[in-house]
Protein backbone atom coordinates (compact mmCIF):
# COMPACT_ATOMS: atom_id res chain seq x y z
CA UNK A 1 0.00 0.00 0.00
CA UNK A 2 2.67 2.73 -1.38
CA UNK A 3 2.14 6.68 -0.28
CA UNK A 4 3.38 9.22 -1.88
CA UNK A 5 5.00 11.88 0.72
CA UNK A 6 5.44 15.62 0.16
CA UNK A 7 7.07 18.06 2.45
CA UNK A 8 7.73 21.95 1.30
CA UNK A 9 6.87 23.79 4.20
CA UNK A 10 9.99 25.41 4.63
CA UNK A 11 13.48 25.92 2.63
CA UNK A 12 12.97 21.71 2.39
CA UNK A 13 12.21 20.17 -0.24
CA UNK A 14 11.60 16.22 0.48
CA UNK A 15 9.61 13.54 -1.17
CA UNK A 16 9.40 9.84 -0.09
CA UNK A 17 7.50 6.58 -0.78
CA UNK A 18 6.99 4.22 1.86
CA UNK A 19 4.54 1.89 2.55
CA UNK A 20 4.06 -0.15 6.27
CA UNK A 21 6.88 -2.07 5.92
CA UNK A 22 9.45 -0.14 4.64
CA UNK A 23 10.69 3.50 3.43
CA UNK A 24 11.25 2.75 -0.04
CA UNK A 25 12.94 5.71 -1.35
CA UNK A 26 12.98 9.66 -0.36
CA UNK A 27 14.57 13.00 -2.03
CA UNK A 28 15.50 15.76 0.59
CA UNK A 29 17.12 18.73 -0.01
CA UNK A 30 18.31 21.83 0.71
CA UNK A 31 19.23 24.65 -2.30
CA UNK A 32 18.58 27.77 -3.44
CA UNK A 33 16.03 26.70 -6.27
CA UNK A 34 12.32 27.21 -5.45
CA UNK A 35 9.74 24.60 -4.65
CA UNK A 36 7.87 25.40 -8.32
CA UNK A 37 11.34 24.15 -9.66
CA UNK A 38 12.25 21.25 -7.63
CA UNK A 39 8.81 19.44 -6.66
CA UNK A 40 7.40 17.29 -9.58
CA UNK A 41 11.29 16.45 -10.46
CA UNK A 42 11.55 15.39 -7.60
CA UNK A 43 8.28 13.37 -7.47
CA UNK A 44 9.80 11.50 -10.60
CA UNK A 45 12.83 10.79 -9.53
CA UNK A 46 11.69 9.02 -6.12
CA UNK A 47 8.99 7.16 -8.38
CA UNK A 48 11.67 6.01 -10.47
CA UNK A 49 14.01 4.81 -7.41
CA UNK A 50 11.33 3.35 -5.65
CA UNK A 51 9.93 1.18 -8.66
CA UNK A 52 6.02 2.59 -8.37
CA UNK A 53 3.78 2.94 -10.57
CA UNK A 54 1.63 5.95 -10.24
CA UNK A 55 -1.36 3.78 -10.50
CA UNK A 56 -0.21 1.97 -7.56
CA UNK A 57 0.11 4.41 -5.59
CA UNK A 58 -3.28 4.14 -2.53
CA UNK A 59 -2.61 7.80 -1.38
CA UNK A 60 -0.52 10.76 -0.84
CA UNK A 61 -0.11 12.65 1.69
CA UNK A 62 1.48 16.71 2.14
CA UNK A 63 2.82 18.71 5.08
CA UNK A 64 0.34 21.26 6.07
CA UNK A 65 1.70 23.83 7.83
CA UNK A 66 2.46 26.38 9.42
CA UNK A 67 5.66 27.39 7.46
CA UNK A 68 6.29 29.03 4.32
CA UNK A 69 2.73 30.60 2.68
CA UNK A 70 3.94 29.87 -0.84
CA UNK A 71 5.96 26.60 0.03
CA UNK A 72 3.07 25.22 1.31
CA UNK A 73 0.65 25.97 -1.20
CA UNK A 74 2.88 24.44 -3.85
CA UNK A 75 2.85 21.23 -1.93
CA UNK A 76 -0.38 21.09 -1.46
CA UNK A 77 -1.37 22.21 -4.92
CA UNK A 78 0.69 19.13 -6.34
CA UNK A 79 -0.74 16.72 -3.70
CA UNK A 80 -4.06 17.60 -4.19
CA UNK A 81 -3.92 17.10 -8.25
CA UNK A 82 -2.38 13.75 -7.56
CA UNK A 83 -4.95 12.34 -5.42
CA UNK A 84 -7.78 13.91 -7.57
CA UNK A 85 -6.63 12.84 -10.57
CA UNK A 86 -5.50 9.57 -9.25
CA UNK A 87 -8.39 9.32 -7.28
CA UNK A 88 -6.68 8.30 -4.54
CA UNK A 89 -6.98 9.34 -0.95
CA UNK A 90 -5.12 12.67 0.86
CA UNK A 91 -3.91 12.86 4.29
CA UNK A 92 -2.63 16.22 5.65
CA UNK A 93 -0.18 16.27 8.49
CA UNK A 94 0.43 18.91 10.74
CA UNK A 95 4.16 20.49 10.09
CA UNK A 96 4.61 20.19 14.07
CA UNK A 97 3.47 16.69 14.18
CA UNK A 98 5.97 15.88 10.92
CA UNK A 99 9.09 17.19 13.51
CA UNK A 100 7.80 15.50 16.39
CA UNK A 101 8.07 11.94 14.22
CA UNK A 102 12.09 12.06 14.65
CA UNK A 103 11.32 11.24 17.97
CA UNK A 104 8.84 8.80 18.19
CA UNK A 105 9.72 7.71 21.93
CA UNK A 106 8.12 7.83 25.05
CA UNK A 107 9.68 10.38 28.03
CA UNK A 108 10.85 13.19 25.77
CA UNK A 109 9.18 15.76 24.49
CA UNK A 110 9.29 17.51 20.76
CA UNK A 111 9.30 21.15 20.41
CA UNK A 112 9.37 22.28 16.66
CA UNK A 113 10.64 26.28 16.19
CA UNK A 114 9.51 26.84 13.05
CA UNK A 115 9.68 30.40 11.54
CA UNK A 116 7.03 32.81 11.94
CA UNK A 117 8.76 35.97 10.67
CA UNK A 118 9.64 39.05 12.39
CA UNK A 119 12.02 36.94 15.31
CA UNK A 120 8.68 34.51 16.35
CA UNK A 121 8.58 31.03 15.70
CA UNK A 122 5.62 28.60 15.27
CA UNK A 123 5.72 26.04 18.34
CA UNK A 124 4.01 23.23 19.86
CA UNK A 125 4.58 20.22 22.40
CA UNK A 126 4.97 16.46 21.35
CA UNK A 127 4.57 13.59 22.92
CA UNK A 128 4.99 10.17 22.30
CA UNK A 129 1.81 7.71 23.96
CA UNK A 130 1.62 4.44 23.07
CA UNK A 131 1.18 4.34 19.00
CA UNK A 132 1.68 8.14 18.14
CA UNK A 133 1.63 11.70 19.07
CA UNK A 134 -0.24 13.68 22.02
CA UNK A 135 -0.49 17.58 21.61
CA UNK A 136 0.72 18.16 24.71
CA UNK A 137 0.23 21.97 23.81
CA UNK A 138 -1.20 23.50 20.32
CA UNK A 139 0.76 25.23 17.77
CA UNK A 140 0.99 28.95 18.57
CA UNK A 141 3.06 32.17 17.89
CA UNK A 142 5.57 32.62 20.01
CA UNK A 143 8.79 35.05 20.75
CA UNK A 144 11.79 32.68 20.34
CA UNK A 145 12.62 33.37 24.38
CA UNK A 146 8.97 32.26 25.15
CA UNK A 147 9.18 29.68 23.12
CA UNK A 148 12.92 28.42 25.13
CA UNK A 149 10.65 28.94 28.41
CA UNK A 150 7.94 26.65 26.95
CA UNK A 151 10.57 24.39 26.58
CA UNK A 152 11.60 24.75 29.96
CA UNK A 153 8.25 24.25 32.10
CA UNK A 154 7.86 20.49 30.44
CA UNK A 155 8.78 17.94 32.96
CA UNK A 156 10.84 15.44 30.64
CA UNK A 157 13.74 16.23 28.33
CA UNK A 158 12.90 18.33 25.37
CA UNK A 159 13.93 17.84 21.92
CA UNK A 160 13.92 20.98 20.03
CA UNK A 161 13.71 20.54 15.96
CA UNK A 162 12.57 23.02 13.41
CA UNK A 163 14.82 25.94 10.66
CA UNK A 164 14.49 28.11 13.77
CA UNK A 165 16.20 25.74 15.87
CA UNK A 166 19.60 24.99 13.20
CA UNK A 167 19.32 29.05 12.67
CA UNK A 168 19.02 30.22 16.33
CA UNK A 169 19.64 27.71 18.85
CA UNK A 170 22.54 26.51 17.83
CA UNK A 171 25.72 27.56 19.55
CA UNK A 172 23.94 29.15 22.04
CA UNK A 173 25.09 28.23 26.07
CA UNK A 174 22.24 29.90 27.87
CA UNK A 175 19.54 27.35 26.91
CA UNK A 176 17.49 25.54 29.72
CA UNK A 177 18.90 22.63 30.91
CA UNK A 178 16.84 20.16 30.02
CA UNK A 179 16.52 21.30 25.88
CA UNK A 180 18.66 19.27 23.55
CA UNK A 181 19.53 20.31 19.98
CA UNK A 182 19.54 17.82 17.72
CA UNK A 183 22.15 17.39 14.89
CA UNK A 184 21.18 18.66 11.62
CA UNK A 185 19.67 15.59 9.88
CA UNK A 186 17.31 15.35 12.98
CA UNK A 187 16.52 18.80 12.89
CA UNK A 188 14.77 19.73 9.40
CA UNK A 189 11.40 18.11 7.95
CA UNK A 190 11.27 14.96 6.06
CA UNK A 191 8.85 13.13 3.95
CA UNK A 192 9.65 10.27 5.32
CA UNK A 193 8.23 10.98 8.81
CA UNK A 194 4.90 12.54 6.75
CA UNK A 195 4.61 8.73 5.37
CA UNK A 196 4.85 7.41 8.25
CA UNK A 197 2.11 9.96 9.98
CA UNK A 198 0.12 9.05 6.78
CA UNK A 199 0.01 5.04 7.08
CA UNK A 200 -1.20 5.17 10.52
CA UNK A 201 -3.92 7.50 9.51
CA UNK A 202 -4.14 5.29 6.36
CA UNK A 203 -4.82 2.49 8.89
CA UNK A 204 -7.38 4.00 10.91
CA UNK A 205 -9.75 5.09 7.77
CA UNK A 206 -8.96 9.09 8.60
CA UNK A 207 -8.31 10.42 5.19
CA UNK A 208 -9.08 14.21 4.25
CA UNK A 209 -11.55 15.82 1.35
CA UNK A 210 -8.92 16.79 -1.53
CA UNK A 211 -11.41 19.93 -2.09
CA UNK A 212 -11.41 20.78 1.51
CA UNK A 213 -7.81 20.36 2.90
CA UNK A 214 -6.17 23.76 3.31
CA UNK A 215 -3.01 24.92 4.21
CA UNK A 216 -2.08 25.33 8.57
CA UNK A 217 -0.87 29.14 8.23
CA UNK A 218 -1.97 30.17 11.98
CA UNK A 219 -0.70 34.29 10.96
CA UNK A 220 -2.11 36.19 8.75
CA UNK A 221 -0.19 37.14 5.45
CA UNK A 222 1.88 40.35 5.18
CA UNK A 223 -0.56 41.56 2.61
CA UNK A 224 -3.48 41.25 4.74
CA UNK A 225 -1.81 43.03 7.72
CA UNK A 226 -0.56 45.72 5.44
CA UNK A 227 -4.40 45.70 3.50
CA UNK A 228 -5.93 46.24 7.59
CA UNK A 229 -3.84 49.41 8.62
CA UNK A 230 -3.99 50.84 4.92
CA UNK A 231 -7.69 50.42 4.58
CA UNK A 232 -9.52 49.62 7.94
CA UNK A 233 -10.40 45.80 9.08
CA UNK A 234 -13.90 46.88 7.90
CA UNK A 235 -13.04 47.26 4.23
CA UNK A 236 -11.44 43.64 4.17
CA UNK A 237 -12.32 42.20 1.06
CA UNK A 238 -14.95 39.07 1.92
CA UNK A 239 -12.94 35.57 2.31
CA UNK A 240 -13.59 33.89 -0.99
CA UNK A 241 -11.58 30.78 -0.38
CA UNK A 242 -8.55 32.44 -1.84
CA UNK A 243 -5.81 34.00 0.63
CA UNK A 244 -4.33 37.29 -0.19
CA UNK A 245 -0.40 36.59 -1.22
CA UNK A 246 2.12 38.30 1.14
CA UNK A 247 5.34 40.57 -0.30
CA UNK A 248 7.34 38.25 -2.86
CA UNK A 249 4.57 35.29 -2.79
CA UNK A 250 4.62 34.15 -6.63
CA UNK A 251 0.81 33.05 -8.23
CA UNK A 252 -2.23 31.73 -6.48
CA UNK A 253 -3.61 28.18 -5.80
CA UNK A 254 -4.96 27.86 -9.12
CA UNK A 255 -1.89 28.58 -10.56
CA UNK A 256 0.22 26.28 -8.68
CA UNK A 257 -2.32 23.83 -9.24
CA UNK A 258 -1.54 23.82 -13.18
CA UNK A 259 2.23 22.88 -12.45
CA UNK A 260 0.97 20.22 -11.17
CA UNK A 261 -1.57 18.67 -13.56
CA UNK A 262 1.19 16.69 -16.17
CA UNK A 263 1.58 14.37 -13.46
CA UNK A 264 -1.82 13.42 -13.06
CA UNK A 265 -2.27 13.97 -16.57
CA UNK A 266 -0.51 11.15 -17.44
CA UNK A 267 -2.42 9.15 -15.55
CA UNK A 268 -4.97 9.12 -18.09
CA UNK A 269 -7.46 11.96 -15.79
CA UNK A 270 -8.26 15.42 -16.28
CA UNK A 271 -7.84 17.84 -13.47
CA UNK A 272 -9.83 21.12 -13.98
CA UNK A 273 -7.05 24.49 -13.43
Amino acid sequence: MPILAIDTATMVSSVAMADEKKLSAELTVQTRLTHSETLLPHIEKVLQLAGTERQDLTGVAVSLGPGSFTGLRIGLAAAKAIAYGLDIPIFGIPTTEVLAWHYPVPGVAVVPFIDAQKGNVYSAVYRWQRDGFAEVSPVQVYALEEALELCASQPVPVMAVGDMAAKKLAGREDLPANVQLPPPHMLMPRAANVAMAALRRQQEGRADSVMDLEPVYIRRSEAEVLWEKRHGAAEMPKDDGERPKAAGEQGGMAEEKLQAVPLAAEAGEQVQP
